[in-house]
C-alpha cells in the first residue's frame, strides 16, 4: 500500500521514562511513508508543537529547498542554502517499537512544550503534536482542532480513572 497521508486525531497520556505511544491511525502511516518504525520529529517553525512525518518526505525537503532558492535568485533575494538545509533536515529520527512506543527526546520535550500527554493532528504530508494547553491557546481557526483534543484528553482521563490511575 502506498503512503495516503496523515488525517485524524489521536490522544497519548505520557508513560514511564518520557514514553509516548504512537497512536495506531498515525503509526500505520509512519511506517509506510517510512518504509519501517522511524518517526521524524522536529519544532513546527511558526507554532508551539512539533512536526512528525516520515523518512519519505525527505525528498519533498529537497525539493522545496531548490524550489525556495529560486525564488529567491528570480526575486534578487539573498538565499543561503546551507542554513535553510540546516533547518529543514535538523528533524530527530526516533525509532518506535511495534506497539508504536517511543521516548520523547528531551530537546523536543522542551520546545514542543510537551507535559504529560500529546495531542496529534493529521496535516496531510505531516501531522502537528501538540501540548493540549499550548493548542487551547490557538485561535478561533483551531476550534475543531480543539474539541477533538478536548474530548480525547476527557476519554483518557476517564479510562485512567476507571483502572485506579490519578489522571
Amino acid at each position: 500500500m502506498s503512503f495516503g497521508g496523515y488525517s485524524g486525531q489521536a490522544f497519548s497520556p505520557a508513560g514511564d521514562k518520557n514514553r509516548f505511544v504512537l497512536p495506531p491511525s498515525f503509526r500505520k502511516a509512519v511506517k509506510e511513508s517510512s518504509g519501517g518504525r522511524i518517526l521524524c520529529l522536529d519544532k513546527h517553525d511558526r507554532w508551539n508543537c512539533l512536526v512528525g512525518f516520515g523518512l519519505s518526505r525527505n525528498e519533498e525537503l529537497s525539493a522545496q529547498i531548490d524550489r525556495e532558492e529560486e525564488r529567491a535568485l528570480r526575486l534578487g533575494r539573498d538565499f543561503d542554502y546551507d542554513l535553510r538545509a540546516s533547518q529543514l533536515f535538523g528533524f530527530a529520527q526516533v525509532p518506535f517499537d511495534d506497539s508504536g512506543r517511543f521516548i520523547m527526546p528531551d530537546h523536543l520535550r522542551t520546545l514542543g512544550r510537551v507535559d504529560d500527554g500529546l495531542y496529534f493532528q493529521g496535516a496531510g504530508r505531516f501531522f502537528t503534536v501538540w501540548n493540549p494547553e499550548e493548542l487551547s491557546q490557538m485561535g478561533d481557526e483551531w476550534e475543531a482542532a480543539q474539541a477533538a483534543c478536548a474530548n480525547l484528553v476527557a476519554e483518557a482521563q476517564a479510562k485512567a480513572k476507571a483502572k485506579g490511575g490519578n489522571k
